[in-house]
This record gives structure tokens, C-alpha cells and sequence, in this order.
């Protein structure tokens, strides 16, 4: 092994990161920290990682992506009418940077109904978080 592994870590919750990113550190990884998927997918395609640490409560990470990225030949379980579409509209507001009113028109659906599913998902929370962030409110 050539010097230390280059680990990436995906948290949201920046203490929880923080925590994590240290101990890693402290065991002698090499750490970069990524608070959201846009960050750690630019990241990941500047390469030069040798694992990646996720967090999977992100809203916007889409769990059968994920294991097919792992290992696709491994059959999914099917998922539930509502986690597909969960997971559909989150992709699709990160897609539109939480513009709702872009995001109904991607889906096709009016922006009241995008409303409604975002609160149903519980969605909200992340779109207002990232629109903060964008803001520079926090």
C-alpha cells in the first residue's frame, strides 16, 4: 500500500461530519468532507478516491442507484409506488437547484401538486436548507 487511502465522506449534518471526518484522521485516512451529493459527485469525478463514507439519509440519494452502482448484477427489491416517487422528485428539485415552479414543469404536474407531495415526502426540509445555503442565510 502506497501511503495513506483517500476516503471521501458525504454527510449533510455538518457536526456529524465533522465527527466522523476527524476520527478518520485520526486514524490516518486522509479525509474530504462533502456536505451534499452535487459536492461529493464533483469530487468523485476529480477522482483519486479509494473508498467513500455516505451518509443514507440524504433525500436526494437514491438507495437503487446506489446498490446497482455496487453491484449490478444483484436484483433490486421492488420498491414502493411512493419511495419511487419520493425518490423521483427529490432527484428531479435537486436537478432545478429547489426551483419548484422548474421542477413541476420538468414532472408535468401543476406546482400545487408539487407542493403537496413535497410535504407528504417530507422533501421540504432539504429544498429549504439548500436554498438557504444558496442565499448565503446560514
Amino acid at each position: 500500500m502506497s501511503g495513506p487511502l483517500h476516503l471521501l465522506v458525504l454527510e449533510r449534518d455538518a457536526e456529524r461530519r465533522r465527527l466522523l471526518a476527524d476520527a478518520l484522521r485520526a486514524a490516518g485516512l486522509r479525509v474530504l468532507e462533502a456536505e451534499d451529493a452535487r459536492a461529493a459527485a464533483e469530487s468523485l469525478e476529480a477522482g483519486g478516491f479509494d473508498a467513500a463514507v455516505v451518509s443514507l439519509a440524504l433525500p436526494e440519494l437514491d438507495a437503487g442507484l446506489l446498490r446497482a452502482a455496487i453491484c449490478p448484477s444483484a436484483p433490486g427489491s421492488p420498491v414502493s409506488l411512493d419511495q419511487a416517487e419520493r425518490a423521483h422528485i427529490a432527484r428531479t428539485l435537486a436537478h432545478t437547484a429547489g426551483n419548484r415552479r422548474q421542477a413541476a414543469l420538468v414532472l408535468g404536474i401543476s406546482r400545487s401538486t408539487l407542493l403537496h407531495k413535497i410535504r407528504k415526502y417530507g422533501l421540504d426540509e432539504g429544498v429549504a436548507r439548500r436554498r438557504s445555503r444558496e442565499h448565503g442565510d446560514a
